[in-house]
């Protein structure tokens, strides 16, 4: 898997940009607030420091799970929220995406749907892997229905996978093979 600085990726409505120094302040507090990233996930409070090297660090770390780019309006350069992928298994190859829209204003409008279709048109593009993938709380219907319309299979369920809010929880893990992804993209 190639690693290194993230390429600039432009879709109709969104650009997906790597983070920049003038970025950190605004995502570490979407990064760290509860009411964003908690609510289907587990949330750890980062601090200053391990949030700047995680994110420095990231276009050389695979596994990393730090944001990878900025997703911005194109039109007014607004941020909206951040994406990335990491590689989740140390043997089977194969990412999986993630994304926040950190915007509450902005969320149900389609941003993240076409942040999550560039960001996995650039991995399949890039990378040699033949499976994308990604797995959210089997209650977080926001994120499961983005992946549905996006064509992503549903390919099953991993029960009490994912601690948080005191309690463990099940996950829906969704993936597509890169001929399925092409067939998808060319269809329309």
């Amino acid at each position: 898997m190639t690693t290194g600085v993230e390429p600039t990726l432009e879709g109709a409505r969104v650009r997906l940009r790597p983070l920049t120094e003038a970025d950190y302040l605004g995502i570490f507090r979407w990064y760290n607030d509860a009411e964003i990233v908690a609510p289907f996930d587990r949330f750890e409070v980062d601090t200053w420091e391990s949030f700047v090297t995680a994110v420095e660090s990231a276009p050389g770390d695979p596994r990393s799970v730090a944001p990878r780019w900025i997703v911005e309006e194109r039109t007014d350069g607004r941020t909206l929220g951040f994406v990335g992928y990491y590689s989740p298994h140390p043997i089977l190859e194969y990412l999986d995406v993630w994304y926040v829209v950190g915007d509450r204003e902005q969320r149900g409008r389609g941003y993240g749907t076409e942040a999550v279709r560039l960001l996995i048109d650039h991995l399949f593009q890039r990378e040699t892997v033949e499976r994308v993938g990604a797995t959210c709380d089997v209650d977080n219907a926001p994120s499961y229905k983005l992946l549905e319309r996006l064509k992503l299979r549903r390919e099953g369920r991993l029960n009490r996978a994912l601690f948080h809010h005191g309690a463990w929880h099940d996950v829906f893990v969704y993936g597509t093979t890169r001929g399925e992804w092409t067939g998808t993209a060319a269809r329309g």
